[in-house]
């Protein structure tokens, strides 16, 4: 059987007042959260796996938008994406997250983003993004390989029982 207290008002330890309860959360703005606070949590998945012989970043279909809800916030912005080369040993694939599209922001800031691999292993990434606007932010995380031969390749869900899953989560961290 469940317990429930019900009280209007509490009373101070010294007696000096009391505290009212009444919708104390209700209307609780997003402005009055404190620094540091999750706003909002977004997450995307990769169903099918991708492949590129590409040496430049494609996107590998794993996207996810948010909408900040100030300019001064932040985007903790992380991915998991089983991938890497299908040529061992002698190519590498490399992973990123660009802010917008491929012709974006690279958030992993060189040519091997992330990470590489020249075999197939799961990559992680993350950065706390600061877009200084309120506008929609399409996050995409993107892959390469940097020999033509070979096949970089971005395994989704749905590819193998045995993958792991490929995710992209953004979560909005107030100011």
């Amino acid at each position: 059987m469940a317990s429930k207290i019900k009280v209007d008002q509490l009373e101070t330890a010294d007696g000096s007042g009391t505290i009212a309860l009444q919708n104390q959360l209700s209307g609780l703005a997003s402005a009055s959260m404190p620094t540091g606070s999750v706003l909002q949590v977004v997450q995307g998945t990769l169903q099918d796996e991708a492949d590129t012989t590409s040496g430049s970043y494609v996107s590998t279909g794993l996207t996810a938008t948010i909408t900040p809800s100030s300019t001064s916030n932040k985007i903790l912005v992380s991915f998991v994406a089983p991938g890497g080369s299908s040529n061992n040993n002698t190519s590498n694939g490399a992973f990123t997250i660009f802010r917008g599209t491929i012709s974006g922001t690279n958030l992993g800031g060189n040519d091997w983003g992330f990470g590489y691999a020249n075999n197939t292993t799961v990559f992680v990434g993350s950065e706390l993004d600061s877009p200084n606007t309120t506008s929609a932010q399409v996050y995409t995380v993107a892959f390469r390989n940097d020999a033509g031969a070979s096949t970089g390749i971005c395994k989704g869900s749905g590819t193998n029982a045995n993958t792991a899953r490929a995710t992209i989560t953004l979560m909005e961290i107030g100011a």
